[in-house]
């Protein structure tokens, strides 16, 4: 084949990707009234960021990603694939087969990003303690670090650290196993907790629809339901106390404690989130015919382990790993953090606590090479204000999660928002305000606490390279101020002219 036709190869399969993604957008993002936005942010960033931001998302094959088809061809895809809607959005992690990052054009110059970039990190809402840092994620080069070794408080751009290591612990395609076991001695069944605390009222009505049908298979009656959280040492209470933001940290809780409809977001939280999500089931056992409603009628379960040899009844898996991961950084989900990071301090033989997942987060970032001079990682949230990250090691795990020899880390990046239309990010980079072109082009955490704002994530550049970059605020006094200026600093990596 000629260099011409190469040329027109390529231009073909970046017009066939840039037409995924949008057909991808308008039928998953309609309900945003932006959406032109991102349409008309895509046709000017041109063809080659397309096929970029399609390489991040993970492989296609006519039209669709290779992990979605591979799983619809399974004999459980289809509760698969309304589990990974209903927990995170988006279709479920890619399968460790990807298409590498190819940055399209020249790796901008350092000095050009230090022209364009600091001048705006310098805006007075964002106080006179910024630390900053920008990598080329196809090389790993530095193009930009001013104080990038200094320990900051992160807030919640902690998840991406948290989606770093429980991906590698775990792997993409792991999910949480709620259970239901036999008493044989005591003719009771137990509700065993698994640490997701995705679980929905439909979920526990179906699995106590499983565990009725499986006692009538086995011709037993159960006298009692009981509940059992022996998966963690202890249920802990995050170090900020009572807080909306989240609730007691438990293996077994419904839609996450929550008193209310919601599913994301501040919210009152159940006392004793483990008792009443085994009220739930005990009473859908009930209504299911599984056990007498005399048995469970006014009578809140009481807690105990199941016995080692209990059978297993029935069993709910949550979403994916990945899809996991996707729904903590979209939905900057608390409660769901410190879940994977418990089951990251399980599967590295760690105690399932803060210092456990302290610790299996500390020697899974150094085996993949991260530099961890300075770092507290204190907690999974990034409510903890103890907590400290540089700028440096949040961009190289960026890069480690961008690496094409690491597709199993590839959720970190696909569940960043994305500026203007999605998470955290919805609500910013709106037409009018400063930083709107990036509207489409940036995807990142945001990090906020009282005089703590920051941002961390990629931006696809003019020329379709794309950059993984980390702003580190301390002492902002104005938070929607401090927000407008992390946001021009992102777009002005968006938008780099030579």
């Amino acid at each position: 084949m000629s260099a011409r036709e190469r040329g027109w190869s390529v231009v073909r399969r970046a017009a066939e990707r840039l037409e995924v993604v949008l057909r991808f957008l308008r039928a998953n993002l309609r309900e945003h009234q932006a959406i032109w936005r991102l349409v008309a942010a895509a046709g000017a960033a041109g063809l080659a960021i397309a096929s970029v931001l399609v390489a991040l998302a993970g492989p296609w094959d006519s039209g669709r990603r290779t992990a979605e088809r591979a799983q619809a061809t399974a004999a459980d895809a289809r509760r698969d694939a309304d589990a990974a809607e209903r927990v995170a959005g988006t279709v479920p992690g890619a399968r460790p087969v990807l298409v590498p990052l190819e940055g399209e054009g020249d790796e901008p110059a350092a000095a050009v990003v230090e022209r364009v970039l600091r001048p705006v990190l310098r805006d007075s809402a964002l106080g006179e303690d910024v630390a900053a840092a920008v990598i080329d994620l196809s090389t790993g080069d530095s193009l930009y670090a001013d104080r990038a070794g200094t320990s900051r408080a992160p807030a919640s751009t902690v998840k991406i650290i948290t989606a770093v290591a429980a991906l590698d612990a775990l792997g993409p395609d792991h999910r949480l196993a709620t259970t239901v076991r036999w008493d044989e001695e005591r003719q009771s069944v137990v509700l065993v907790g698994g640490g997701d605390p995705t679980l929905t009222a439909d979920d526990l009505e179906e699995l106590a629809g499983d565990t009725a049908r499986a006692l009538a298979d086995r011709g037993l009656t159960a006298e009692e339901v009981v509940y059992d959280v022996s998966l963690y040492p202890r249920e802990q209470r995050h170090p900020i106390g009572v807080n909306d933001n989240i609730a007691i940290i438990t293996p077994l809780q419904l839609n996450e404690g929550r008193l209310d409809d919601s599913t994301r977001g501040p919210a009152p939280r159940a006392e004793n989130p483990a008792a009443a999500a085994a009220t739930a089931f005990a009473t859908a056992l009930a209504d299911a015919g599984g056990i007498g409603a005399e048995a469970v009628e006014g009578r809140e379960p009481a807690r105990r382990a199941a016995p080692e040899a209990a059978e297993e009844l029935a069993v709910h898996r949550s979403a994916p790993t990945s899809s996991l991961v996707e729904r903590m950084l979209i939905n900057s989900d608390n409660d769901l953090a410190e879940a994977l990071a418990r089951h990251t301090a399980i599967a590295s033989d760690q105690p399932a606590d803060f210092r456990g997942a302290s610790r299996a987060f500390t020697a899974r970032l150094e085996a993949l090479g991260l530099p961890l001079d300075g770092a507290r990682l204190v907690d999974a949230s990034g409510l903890d204000r103890e907590g400290r990250v540089t700028a440096d090691l949040l961009t190289r795990a960026l890069s480690v999660a961008a690496d094409p020899e690491r597709p199993e880390l590839r959720a970190a990046l696909t569940g960043l928002p994305v500026a203007g239309f999605s998470g955290t990010l919805s609500e910013r980079y709106a037409d009018g305000e400063t930083g709107s072109v990036g509207a489409g082009l940036v995807r990142a955490k945001t990090g906020t606490l009282t005089g703590v704002n920051s941002l961390a994530g990629t931006v696809a550049t003019g020329e379709g390279r794309v950059l993984g970059f980390a702003f580190l605020a301390s002492g902002t006094t104005d938070p929607r101020a401090a927000e407008a200026a992390l946001d021009e600093a992102a777009t002005a990596l968006a938008t780099l002219a030579d």
